[in-house]
């Protein structure tokens, strides 16, 4: 008797230990810090999920260079030298001019309309196509929605979009080439980056976030202007890249547990975007002496026509560009049926 139950308690812990080391591993490095609230937190928050809901898979959290630089991130995930990374397809764009479109379009969809285009209409099969057709071995995952961003942090009030010219200004995505042809000098920073230039004078002013991220790098300290709306994000979305080998590996399973909590992080992360950022607007006020400056209709429609050169240029340099453009405006103009009958007129009080 003893030896039969010793037998069947071996076997039980035997195929305990099988099953303990056939999990899947996977280091996932993220584009932002965990100490940023939202931003940063948006990429912890994915990994308790698909580690609280999977036994199969586990992943690990790595802040930006603790692996790789952010810039970095897609070429080690497509070698295999990563895993896995949490980003946004907007730090590619200069390696895929399509990859902004996926991020953020300036006077592009909000939130609502851009996750319906990219789960429900051609969005994130474009999406994997483009990474295929430029050769990243990566399966692409949607795995969060942001709110809409200021449109930047600056020193000196902006009367007019003249003030603008000559100025040398932190941007990211498509919308830095239509500050460029503003005749603003852009570079892309990272986040911890940005202060330190703001203070030493090697930027003017920066865009990077919404008011409550913003807050926690303490641009109020230099640049006390703030303005709105952010045409330039009018919606961001954020991807899980997975080495594809890695992920063709796993079983149909657990690939759908890591795009159930990816669900999960898109509405959990759009959520507290939406939450969080009016008492930081208030705050930044009334505690940091912030001046929240709007621009004007004439300044956006000047705005808006630089991007609509922006759309040709590209259009003409990348096929993919082209594709995906064409493939959302289409969307677009099917959405406008849906969005200009069923919504209240802004604002609306």
């Amino acid at each position: 008797m003893i030896n039969k139950t010793f037998t069947a308690i071996s076997a039980a812990a035997f195929a305990f230990a099988g099953a303990a080391s056939a999990q899947e591993m996977f280091e996932m490095t993220s584009g932002y810090s965990k100490n940023l609230p939202i931003l940063g937190t948006a990429a912890v928050n994915f990994v308790e999920k698909i580690n609280a809901i999977s036994s199969d898979v586990e992943f690990e959290h790595f802040d930006p260079g603790e692996l790789v630089p952010s810039l970095e991130m897609l070429d080690a995930v497509s070698n295999g030298s990563v895993d896995a990374a949490y980003s946004t397809s907007g730090y590619w764009q200069g390696k895929m001019p399509a990859a902004g479109l996926f991020a953020a379009v300036p006077f592009g969809p909000e939130p609502g309309e851009m996750l319906a285009w990219m789960l429900y209409d051609d969005g994130m099969t474009l999406f994997q196509e483009m990474y295929d057709t430029n050769g990243y071995n990566v399966h692409v995952v949607l795995c969060g929605s942001y709110a809409p961003e200021t449109s930047g942090w600056f020193k000196k009030e902006i009367n007019s979009l003249d003030d603008l010219k000559g100025l040398n200004m932190r941007f990211f995505g498509l919308g830095a080439e239509v500050m460029q042809k503003m005749g603003v000098s852009t570079s892309l920073l990272g986040a911890g980056d940005i202060f330190p230039a703001l203070e030493r004078g090697a930027i003017d002013a920066t865009e990077f976030s919404m008011p409550i991220v913003d807050a926690n790098l303490g641009f109020y300290n230099i640049a006390k202007y703030n303005y709105f709306p952010g045409w330039h994000q009018p919606a961001t979305m954020f991807e899980l890249l997975i080495n594809k080998d890695r992920w063709e590996d796993l079983d149909e399973s657990s690939q759908k547990q890591i795009e159930i909590a990816c669900m999960a992080n898109l509405t959990d992360n759009f959520a507290e975007g939406e939450a969080k950022n009016f008492p930081a607007m208030v705050e930044n006020v009334e505690q940091h002496g912030v001046t929240i400056k709007n621009w004007t209709p004439e300044q956006l429609k000047q705005f808006e026509a630089a991007w609509l050169e922006v759309v040709e240029e590209l259009k003409a340099e990348d096929e993919m560009f082209a594709k995906a453009w064409a493939d959302l405006s289409e969307f677009r103009e099917g959405y406008k049926t849906w969005f200009n009958n069923i919504y209240l007129p802004r604002p609306w009080n």
